[in-house]
């Protein structure tokens, strides 16, 4: 539990409490600390609560509770916490206010799970470059807003800041550290989704998406039982080693 991100949903209608709910714990290393209904019910359980949720789940339509007022309060109350408003608010005004006031992601209803998975898989990168950091550079910084200039090369060339959807750069960053440090050994899709703590499918997606911007070369891995596994490799690295 202590190792899972601790997620609050504030949601007032049930049926949709429970979807998303059940999208939370699809992905691993999340749990759903609690779900409550109102404006009240979250307060009282983040004043009793041992440990505060690292992530709250916040539809702004509630009945207690005019606007963005409680996220204005959980944001006063308690900073540390992230937010996520997962709401059918979709007016302009609303977006930016939330934004404004440090929401994480902003997801409008009704919710598209591929779209709820890929936002929890960024948040859960984005706490884990975080705790792995103690001072960022200039190009990390950029690299995590997306501020970065094509022109402006990284180690693992430029930072490309029109990524197709579901490709998010600090992950694909992680991907490039990874294959770079493997050393031309290569790695598999189960072996990545291992690594990075996503599923095998969004290991997968990474490294296809390498593959076609021709930075991975693909080879076939032959094990003792069963089908070839298909290995990826930098492609700088396979070259020099043929």
């Amino acid at each position: 539990m202590k190792d899972s991100i601790q997620v609050l949903i504030i949601e007032d209608d049930f049926r949709i409490a429970e979807i998303n709910r059940r999208y939370v714990e699809r992905i691993e290393g999340y749990m759903v600390q609690e779900v409550v209904k109102t404006g009240e019910e979250a307060l009282a359980f983040l004043k009793k609560c041992t440990y505060l949720p690292q992530l709250i789940l916040l539809d702004i339509y509630i009945p207690d509770v005019k606007g963005l007022n409680l996220l204005w309060q959980i944001r006063h109350l308690y900073h540390e916490i992230d937010l996520i408003p997962v709401t059918a608010a979709n007016e302009t005004v609303t977006i930016e206010e939330a934004l404004r006031g440090g929401a994480f992601d902003y997801i409008v209803k009704p919710v598209d799970a591929e779209r709820f998975a890929q936002s929890l898989e960024r948040y859960k990168q984005y706490r884990k470059f975080f705790s792995a950091k103690e001072t960022l550079g200039q190009m990390e910084i950029d690299a995590f807003t997306g501020a970065v200039d094509a022109s402006y090369p990284s180690n693992l060339n430029s930072i490309n800041t029109t990524l197709p959807k579901g490709i998010d750069p600090i992950t694909l960053n992680d991907i490039k550290q990874l294959l770079e440090a493997d050393q031309g050994n290569g790695i598999t899709a189960v072996e990545l989704s291992s690594k990075i703590g996503t599923s095998r499918s969004t290991a997968r997606r990474y490294l296809e998406y390498l593959v076609s911007a021709k930075e991975v070369q693909t080879t076939l891995k032959y094990g003792t039982v069963g089908r070839p596994e298909r290995e990826y490799i930098l492609r700088e690295t396979y070259e020099q080693n043929e």
